[in-house]
């Protein structure tokens, strides 16, 4: 038995489901990082991003928390809104300002 938690980590993320559910969980944070990042450089509310992206405060606040998979509308309509273009892979999610992307 695992007696600290790198040891337990370990022997958990050995089972091919464990390791699959981590990765899920592990880019659900990452796009909800990258949302906070770019709506705080926008100077934007939680409420304002829900506003306009058609969403709730309470929606938009579990994404941001890594709690929740948006659906592909979603990430559309947050796209649209930050000026935003995502970029999800495999391993990394990463953001551009959408008008850099297009120069």
């Amino acid at each position: 038995m695992a007696t600290d938690w790198k040891e337990l980590r370990t022997e958990r993320l050995s089972s091919p489901e464990a390791r699959q559910a981590y990765e899920a969980a592990r880019t659900a944070y990452e796009f909800g990082k990258r949302v906070r990042e770019r709506r705080e450089a926008l100077g934007l509310s939680q409420s304002q991003l829900a506003k306009s992206a058609g969403t709730s405060q309470p929606a938009i606040a579990r994404l941001e928390a890594g709690g929740t998979e948006p659906t592909l509308r979603t990430i559309a309509n947050l796209a649209r809104v930050l000026g935003a273009v995502w970029v999800i892979g495999a391993d990394s999610v990463t953001a551009a300002n959408a008008a850099a992307r297009s120069a």
